[in-house]
């Protein structure tokens, strides 16, 4: 028979329970005399207890308690410090009793209490429970509770623990939760912008401080225009407590601002304006967004100047507003009495502008470039020489000739220089007509026994005469107008018996002899005459004294000549002369009674054979080479003679009627002697060196 519940709980107040501390990860735990039937009167506790970090794991292998309603007399209760989790009894689950079966109980944080407890009696045997219990790991990233935030970002789960971290650009607060952001000195300096709370519309970070600044120079006003999607953490009945917005511009200070309406536009008047944005630790509300934009000190309306025009054209112009003036095609700004392209003003901050307009001014290509032995003629009467106007270049015809042969119109253009539509800015050159004497040839005479030339029939030949008694000596060709083509043996003295090899060639003074172009009569004075000093002579590299080889030279005369009738220049040859080709010699050297001629003689002979002549002279003890060329008639009779030395040699081109320079005389024995030819300079095997030394192409 059952003791009435009364007693046998006076009965348990009298016995003394027992406690049992348990700090391993995993264990067992029995009842008493376990697996016989447990004692009465009992009651034991097991309070277990693991690190942070983890649960515990509670289940029963083996149940098996007295039955009784609500388990009041024997029972297994579980608990946390606060709660009680279970209480199980008897042996399987009725309508009054509770047995746990394969029920796991786990538990909410790192502590569990299990406690058994027997009455005074069993009225049968029971064996009692064996139950185990393990620590679990704590997944704090997944089992969030939102009334205890575990990360604003990121969380990471490690055994026994978690941590957080935040998105790039975030710090991690000190209460290592939540995330902020490091944004306590943002400089805005352009004169429009977009400025937002961070991460905008996303939700703005936790406990962060946020600092805009917007400074711009004296004379702008700053104005804000916020978005209509505004929405910082508000409060229903106390003023922004916990997000807010504050606008400062100098002493002036608007907010702090929150909630959903958008403060629209603000004109702050200033152009200084702070932002300043705080956030507490809780919250996920979308934040705000505004632009900026500035308004400045209006300057004066602009006209552009006559001819020109202003970047940008506006009805208004502000504060820092740049305009550019620039003119037209064909005209300049002339600001101060200087040209240039364009020009800069700015409007300044007391609303005037930094300078004033400038005018605009018609290109001026200045007078053209003369051209030596030509002419300009404009296309107006006034001459001018400004934007568009043209002019064109003609040579002193018909001794010279405009080389490049071009269309001779220049026009100014918009850059400020004369332009020609074939050669652009560059200017083209009168170049002396060669080859081209204004007379022709009626009937040759003779030098060595002829008669005279007709006056102005060789307008190229040169006579050097001494200047002490003016006597000839030598005579050279005309190929510019001032370069001569002579005989190298013309303008030196005689070495004698010394070896020209270890003796320098001693040259003429320059003084010493001049030079005569236009001449016809020998000694007599013509009206047709120019006479010039010798500035240069150059001797040819190769050449040699004793066999005349190479016995060609050139003399830079000290001004240019003036060409005409009876001077003008002789072309360079284009080939070489040929055997049998007939040519022309003139000088005035001395004839056979050892005297000088009254005027100016030619003779017109073959070029003999190079072969033959050569035999000829080889039985003489005479060299002739290669760069000679011999002329004359077997019979004698036609020849150059004692100071005709230098003469031109020239041969007509019956195509174009051009006369070219193919020789000059060099030696021969006697004048016009049977079997004795005369022996030339060959100017073709010279022409390189000419060219290069005299800078005559043609």
């Amino acid at each position: 028979m059952r003791i009435p519940l009364l007693f046998s709980f006076f009965l348990w107040m009298l016995s003394e329970a027992e406690v049992i501390q348990l700090t391993d990860t995993f264990g067992e735990i029995r009842t008493p005399n376990f697996p016989d039937s447990y004692p009465s009167d009992s009651e034991v506790t097991w309070n277990i207890t693991v690190p942070e970090g983890f649960r515990l794991k509670l289940y029963f292998m083996h149940f098996d308690l007295e039955p009784s309603y609500l388990c009041e007399y024997d029972y297994a209760k579980v608990e946390t410090e606060d709660q009680v989790i279970a209480s199980f009894c008897g042996k399987e689950s009725t309508d009054t009793e509770q047995a746990p079966g394969k029920q796991i109980i786990t538990s909410p944080g790192n502590f569990l209490s299990l406690t058994f407890r027997s009455d005074f009696s069993n009225e049968e045997r029971f064996t009692g429970f064996d139950a185990h219990y393990s620590a679990i790991d704590i997944d704090e990233c997944t089992e969030k509770n939102d009334e205890d935030l575990v990360c604003d970002h990121h969380c990471h789960n490690y055994i026994g623990g978690f941590y957080c971290s935040c998105r790039f650009g975030y710090l991690l607060h000190t209460d290592n939760r939540t995330c902020k952001v490091e944004c306590s000195d943002n400089l805005f300096t352009q004169r429009s912008g977009l400025i937002s709370s961070p991460d905008y519309p996303s939700s703005y970070p936790k406990s962060s401080d946020c600092r805009y600044r917007i400074e711009l120079e004296e004379g702008f006003v700053i104005n804000l225009h916020f978005d209509d999607n505004f929405d910082v953490e508000d409060h229903p009945e106390v003023t922004c407590p916990y997000d807010y917005l504050k606008i400062k511009t100098g002493k002036k200070e608007i907010g702090p601002l929150c909630g959903e309406k958008s403060p629209g536009r603000i004109e702050t008047g200033s152009n200084s304006v702070q932002i300043l944005f705080h956030s507490d630790n809780s919250g996920e509300n979308g934040g705000w967004r505004f632009s900026y934009s500035v308004s400045g000190t209006p300057c004066p309306n602009l006209r552009p100047p006559i001819n020109g025009k202003l970047e940008p054209s506006q009805a208004e112009y502000t504060f820092k507003d740049q305009v550019v003036i620039s003119c037209n095609q064909g005209y300049r700004v002339l600001k101060d009495n200087v040209e240039m392209e364009s020009f800069q003003i700015e409007c300044r901050k007391d609303g005037t502008w930094s300078n004033q307009i400038p005018t605009c001014q018609i290109v001026d290509c200045k007078t053209p470039k003369e051209i030596e032995n030509g002419f300009i003629t404009y296309s107006t009467a006034e001459n001018r020489t400004t934007f568009q106007s043209s002019f064109n270049y003609s040579c002193r015809e018909p001794y010279y000739t405009m080389v490049p042969n071009i269309t001779s119109v220049y026009t100014c253009d918009a850059s400020g220089e004369w332009k020609n539509q074939e050669t652009g800015a560059k200017f083209p050159t009168c170049q002396p007509v060669c080859g081209l004497p204004r007379f022709s040839r009626s009937a040759l005479a003779r030098i060595s026994g002829g008669k005279t030339a007709k006056k102005g029939i060789s307008p190229w030949i040169a006579m050097f005469s001494y200047s002490q008694n003016n006597q000839p000596f030598c005579g050279g060709a005309l190929i510019s107008n001032k370069w001569i083509v002579t005989a190298a043996h013309c303008l030196h003295h005689d070495p004698g018996a010394e070896d020209p090899v270890l003796t320098p060639i001693k040259l003429f003074e320059l003084s010493s002899f001049n030079v005569i172009l236009g001449k016809h009569r020998t000694l007599k004075k013509d009206d047709t005459e120019q006479t010039f000093q010798p500035k240069n002579l150059i001797l040819h590299p190769n050449y040699k004294p004793r066999t005349f080889q190479f016995d060609i030279a050139l003399v830079e005369l000290s001004d240019k000549a003036f060409l005409n009738d009876y001077v003008m220049p002789i072309c360079l040859p284009e080939k070489q002369v040929q055997q049998d080709e007939y040519v022309i010699v003139s000088g005035w050297g001395k004839q056979f009674l050892k005297r000088l001629p009254e005027s100016l003689m030619e003779i017109e002979i073959p070029v003999v054979n190079h072969a033959l002549c050569k035999t000829v002279y080889q039985t003489l003890e005479l060299l002739v080479t290669d760069e000679m060329i011999c002329a004359g008639f077997k019979e004698g009779g036609k020849d150059a003679c004692s100071g005709d030395s230098g003469g031109p040699m020239v041969t007509q081109n019956h195509l174009n009627n051009h006369w070219y320079l193919a020789g000059t005389v060099s030696w021969g024995v006697g004048c016009g002697q049977y079997d004795k030819y005369g022996v030339y300079s060959d100017v073709y095997k010279s022409l390189d060196w000419i060219k290069e030394k005299s800078k005559v192409q043609y």
